[in-house]
């Protein structure tokens, strides 16, 4: 039995917040418990996780389990983005600490995979979507089949309907490049121009729909998806089995799009894949997030019968001028997409080795990502 002798983190650009756990035998493990615009308020929880667990075991199979039971029962209070974001890069440094010492993937201690390769998405257009034509023709040349953008910029609680036809277009110029196209409307927009806008966009055959209302609104979710053809996809700002569980059972929402770094982890991860599998929901990762989270979901995908797409942060706006997911990271290839399609890792644990000289040089002086914010014509604040 080999005890957890230290958690360390790392803030490093853009805006992620790397997570690494080492036991007394020197095995070592990296998790990421990115949550945007949260950093200090995640790592004040990764303290006090670190006072809890240091000296418990990390080495076999029942006490990943056993941690993340204590980490999300035994503070009283639970859940919510700022306890779960912290205990998911626990856990996912657990797994990759474990599958490392055992010489295999992760996927395999979770069963074994079912795919060898998935199919990946990228971003196009940025926080205000324009210029979607020549991303779109870029993202080819990187080799997607598949992208997400924007609906729209901001938008009042009740606006012209005219603000909404440039979504349509935008639409129409994406997929006459022969792509795929999934449509956040990133909680931006209220229930009175949702419906028109998903009605407006239904001809035009998005992908998807994302967020088109936010989840603290699941009775105006479920009323649109009646009204509507295109598949639903939220999740992102669902932070566990809890908080999806009545989406799964309203029946509202054909994608879910848990976020790894957000639900706890790769053990939360992989139980949300099981109960969406049994209501026939699909699974596609929400992943704007740097390359561990984009391992760790990998390793949930490649066991996951219900798996659909995976989005990939390779060039996001956000990482412009900073870093991306191949910077910390000393095997790059690992992000190679081809046909649409990317290659499963092979390699112990995550499947990626980790630059940590580069990374701890990264941390100094990084400062905390803060969101953006959106305000109308009359100083009021609108959603981001």
């Amino acid at each position: 039995m080999a005890p957890i002798k230290q958690i360390e983190y790392f803030r490093v650009p853009p805006r992620w917040l790397f997570v690494k756990i080492t036991d007394s035998e020197g095995n070592t493990g990296w998790g990421e418990a990115s949550l945007e615009g949260h950093t200090e308020a995640v790592e004040g929880c990764l303290d006090a996780f670190a006072e809890r667990f240091v000296g418990l075991n990390a080495k076999y199979d029942p006490d990943i389990e056993r941690i993340w039971q204590n980490g999300y029962r035994m503070g009283f209070y639970r859940g919510g983005p700022i306890l779960m974001s912290a205990l998911s890069g626990i856990d996912i440094a657990l797994w990759d600490l474990k599958a490392r010492r055992f010489g295999v993937p992760i996927y395999e201690l979770l069963g074994g995979k079912v795919r060898n390769q998935l199919r990946v998405y990228a971003w196009i257009g940025g926080d205000r979507p324009g210029d979607v034509e020549a991303q779109a023709r870029s993202r080819i040349s990187q080799g997607f089949k598949a992208v997400k953008m924007n609906a729209t910029e901001d938008l009042g609680w009740l606006d012209s309907p005219a603000t909404l036809n440039a979504s349509v277009e935008r639409l129409k110029t994406v997929k006459s490049q022969g792509l795929d196209a999934g449509v956040d409307f990133h909680g931006r927009v209220h229930k009175a121009m949702a419906i028109q806008l998903a009605q407006k966009l239904a001809p035009h055959e998005p992908l998807f729909i994302e967020e088109p209302l936010l989840s603290e609104h699941p009775e105006s979710i479920a009323a649109l998806s009646k009204l509507i053809p295109i598949p639903i996809a939220l999740g992102e700002r669902l932070h566990s089995r809890w908080d999806i569980k009545p989406f799964l059972e309203s029946a509202s929402v054909s994608i879910l799009q848990p976020d790894i770094s957000h639900v706890g982890g790769i053990s939360e991860l992989r139980r949300i894949a099981i109960m969406a599998e049994a209501y026939d929901v699909a699974l596609a990762p929400h992943c704007p997030l740097g390359p561990i989270a984009l391992a760790a979901n990998i390793q949930v995908d490649a066991v996951s019968a219900n798996f659909a797409i995976q989005e990939m942060s390779l060039g996001i706006h956000y990482n412009h001028g900073s870093a991306d997911i191949e910077t910390y990271i000393k095997n790059p290839e690992a992000w190679t997409v081809k046909d649409g399609m990317l290659n499963l890792m092979q390699a112990p644990g995550l499947g990626i080795e980790m630059d940590e000289e580069k990374i701890r040089a990264a941390t100094m002086g990084a400062k905390a990502w803060r969101s953006p914010y959106f305000q109308g014509p009359g100083g009021e604040w609108r959603e981001w």
